[in-house]
């Protein structure tokens, strides 16, 4: 499935992503050891039943990238040129080893590059849940997207 280009976005536009991730003890290791974050509770079981959490919780960056992931082939699988930032990320709830999240995508907003004749600048929101509804993510994104390409 390719992604959507410039002029197929329209503000309000909402998809909700098909694919959804079970979180693995894996992803949340790996992720924390490639990032060479060592916290401890993302990573000891023993220490982690101390805090209010009770147990482990999944590095936060792995949920961004997990967030983000789940919406590409929906919205820019092969027509992002890149990602201009990441605004007001939160994480309201905590993502624990075993929870499986999906996606929901809006359109907030869209321009024409004022660089680029090739491209224009959409705003996502992406939201991501787990799997009793609860929100554990949000975020917004900026990407320069492509145009669709002249005839």
């Amino acid at each position: 499935m390719a992604g959507l280009y410039f002029e197929e976005f329209e503000a309000g536009q909402r998809f909700e992503h098909l694919v959804r991730r079970t979180v693995t003890e894996t992803d949340n290791v790996l992720v924390s050891a490639l990032t060479m974050n060592p916290a401890a509770i993302h990573l000891d079981a023993e220490y982690a039943k101390s805090t209010p959490f009770g147990e482990r919780i999944v590095n936060s960056v792995f949920t961004l990238g997990l967030l983000v992931g789940l919406s590409v082939y929906d919205t820019t699988y092969g027509t992002t040129i890149g990602n201009l930032g990441w605004e007001e990320v939160r994480f309201p709830r905590p993502v624990l080893i075993g929870d499986t999240l999906r996606a929901v995508t809006t359109v907030l907003s869209k321009r024409e590059s004022q660089s680029r004749k090739d491209s224009g600048v959409v705003i996502f929101e992406h939201r991501a849940f787990n799997q009793r509804d609860e929100e554990v993510a949000s975020c917004r994104r900026v990407a320069l997207m492509l145009k669709r390409p002249a005839a």
